[in-house]
């Protein structure tokens, strides 16, 4: 059996307050020509479907006509709500869209029972256990000690009835220890929220989600399919794709990836101010990609993002590397404040903040400011 494992849409997604739903309904294009070429039986869709549990109406839009498509190629989707989704708004209308194929995780009650395909060499039976904090276990099994997310995930693990000798695939949203994370995840202090990869070994395949870099952990078959997109500047080197995976007779596993192409890149340049307008002429289409800048001028350049912009539509971010930059170290606490007045406090946090004093100009307009705000004397 043939299928596809994506995780993390974020639909209705903004990075760096710039939408992200255009970029996403192309991807969800490519993907669906993807599918009509390789002709899977079945897509699963590991969580976080949506970027926040109240999903503005062009996400929902986006998703609906994704499982129409879907149902209407006759393919099987499983779907299941991440840490950002709602359960109750992912389970809507659950029973109705099963009819159809599209296979929508409950609001966990302690219990997880299987759908099963059919294929040439039996049964694959499909778990849908949405993401769980311990406290969403613990009240279904007052009698257990659930004091971690790996107790959660066993003791939820365990009463799912796995038969050995059958195929089965767990499809889950939580951290297993020993995964890379990237900038744009949410993250519990501690690794609190770890989940030892253990917990899993009853399944032929885990597709999980939670995680935006595609990378397996500890086997092959217990794997984070990524984002179809990049999200955040520490993905710039990443690169997205659509997991695929062969089902064979039991105990034969074939991961594959199918690289994604994305309407716009994300991605960094670096340079001086100059050089990087000269660089524009030269970039082709790629000035429309999404960037993060770092200019490597040592002094500011005036308005630069509007500046760059007019070359670089799609700027994101814009960052100074000098030796200002390089040599802000972490604040140092001002000695004898509570004998110095606002406006030779706030001096001395401009000089740490930016490696030099204030000029004559700024400290006059400092001074006036808190003479302004009633602070400038004691």
């Amino acid at each position: 059996m043939r299928f596809f494992h994506l995780s993390d849409l974020h639909l209705g997604k903004r990075v760096n307050e710039f939408p992200m739903l255009e970029d996403q309904e192309y991807i969800l294009s490519q993907i669906m020509d993807i599918i009509d070429e390789r002709q899977p039986r079945a897509v699963i869709i590991a969580g976080d479907v949506y970027d926040k549990s109240a999903p503005g109406a062009d996400a929902v839009r986006l998703f609906d006509d994704f499982l129409y498509n879907l149902a209407r190629r006759e393919v099987d989707v499983f779907v299941i709500s991440g840490n950002h989704d709602s359960p109750e708004r992912i389970a809507f209308g659950a029973r109705l869209m099963d009819r159809s194929g599209v296979h929508l995780s409950p609001v966990y009650d302690g219990r997880v029972s299987p759908v099963t395909l059919e294929d040439e060499h039996g049964p694959v039976r499909f778990f849908l256990l949405p993401f769980l904090k311990p406290a969403n276990v613990r009240r279904f099994f007052p009698d257990a000690q659930i004091e971690s997310y790996t107790d959660a995930l066993r003791a939820a693990v365990a009463q799912m009835e796995i038969d050995p000798a059958e195929r089965n695939v767990l499809v889950t949203h939580q951290f297993v220890t020993g995964a890379a994370r990237c900038d744009s995840e949410d993250l519990f202090a501690g690794g609190l929220d770890n989940v030892d990869a253990a917990a899993f070994d009853g399944f032929d395949y885990v597709a999980l989600g939670h995680l935006h870099g595609a990378q397996s952990v500890g086997r092959p078959t217990l794997r984070y399919c990524g984002t179809p997109l990049k999200y955040s500047f520490s993905e710039k080197d990443q690169l997205k794709s659509v997991t695929q995976i062969e089902l064979r007779e039991k105990g034969s596993v074939e991961v594959e990836t199918v690289p994604l192409v994305p309407r716009r890149d994300l991605r960094e340049l670096r340079g001086s101010y100059e050089e990087l307008t000269l660089k524009a002429n030269y970039e082709g289409t790629a000035v429309d990609d999404y960037l993060r800048i770092v200019l490597t001028d040592e002094r500011d350049v005036p308005d630069a993002a509007a500046r760059l912009r007019s070359v670089y539509p799609n700027l994101m971010k814009l960052d100074y590397d000098n030796a200002r930059t390089r040599g802000a170290g972490r604040l140092r606490a001002a000695e004898g404040s509570e004998r110095k007045s606002g406006p030779e406090l706030f001096a001395e946090f401009y000089a740490q903040q930016n490696n030099q004093p204030m000029s004559e100009e700024q400290r006059r307009f400092c001074e006036a400011l808190f003479q302004e705000l009633g602070e400038g004397a004691r």
